[in-house]
Order: structure tokens, then C-alpha cells, then sequence
């Protein structure tokens, strides 16, 4: 079994409720161990759109790196995630941040998640449930007022 680390986010609609039914759909393919805090994050990127919920899960999986991309993917599919702007709002956001320590760069999936360091959306919940993960300097340097609140839990 892999220990993966996952992104979760939403900014539109019901946040809280499209985050939980991602983490459901999610609990389907993986052994899920330890799920952070929900925070409010400023958008990056692109500016004018709403705020995000987002949150960071642990868990274990025998899926390949790939197949659980696929899954994700679906996932964001039938949580109403469409491809419009890069970037852009959308109902549910699942990225793979780390799959055990494995390194891979190819076209369609790199691991880790080569923009973990420049998101504080992502570093502070990842943080709260890995901090050996997140180098102490690395947190330090995320940009504060992104994190806007916690505003409670998953599970």
C-alpha cells in the first residue's frame, strides 16, 4: 500500500458539502487516515473569483499513480468540475501532492506536486497532519494572508 497525500478545494456553490462528497467518493479508493482542517484561502492565480475551502487528506492505496490521477479526475468530473480557465473556480479541486516517495516527471502527472512550496492553501493543512513534510522555513515564507480561516472539520 501507498501513503499519498491529497489535496482537496472548492469555491463554488456549497464548499463544505462538495469537499465531503469528494472525500467520500475518495474513501471508495483509498484507506483514509488522517483528514486536516478546513481552511478559507484566498484564490491564487486568478484574482476575481471566490474564496476556496480547502483541506489536505492522508491515506493509503493500491492504486498506481496514475490510476489513482484517473480516479481523481472522475471524481472531479461528476463533483461538476468542467475544463474552462486554467486556474478558474470550480465546485471540487483534488490534486495528488505526494504517492510514498516516489519522484515522477511525465507528461500528464508529477510527483511531488511541483507547486506544493508556492501554496499556503496547501502547505498549511498539509502542515497540520505531515509537518515533516513542510520544512519549517518553507511554512514561514507561505504567504499569510492567504489563509483566511479555519472554519471547521470533515470528519
Amino acid at each position: 500500500m501507498a501513503i499519498v497525500y491529497l489535496a482537496l478545494g472548492s469555491n463554488l456553490g456549497d464548499r463544505m458539502a462538495h469537499l465531503q462528497t469528494a472525500l467520500a467518493a475518495l474513501d471508495a479508493l483509498l484507506v483514509i487516515e488522517r483528514v486536516s482542517s478546513v481552511y478559507e484561502t484566498a484564490a491564487a492565480y486568478v484574482d476575481d473569483q471566490p474564496s476556496f475551502f480547502n483541506a489536505v487528506l492522508r491515506g493509503t492505496t493500491n492504486l498506481a499513480p496514475h490510476d489513482l490521477l484517473a480516479e481523481t479526475k472522475r471524481i472531479e468530473r461528476d463533483g461538476g468540475r468542467t475544463a474552462e480557465i486554467r486556474f478558474g473556480p470550480r465546485p471540487i479541486d483534488l490534486d495528488i501532492l505526494h504517492y510514498d516517495e516516489l519522484i515522477l516527471d511525465s507528461p500528464d502527472l508529477v510527483l511531488p506536486h511541483p507547486r506544493i512550496a508556492e501554496r499556503a492553501f496547501v502547505l498549511r493543512p498539509l502542515a497540520e497532519i505531515a509537518p515533516q513534510l513542510v520544512p519549517p522555513d518553507v511554512l514561514a515564507q507561505a504567504e499569510i494572508g492567504a489563509v483566511l480561516a479555519v472554519v471547521g472539520a470533515l470528519r
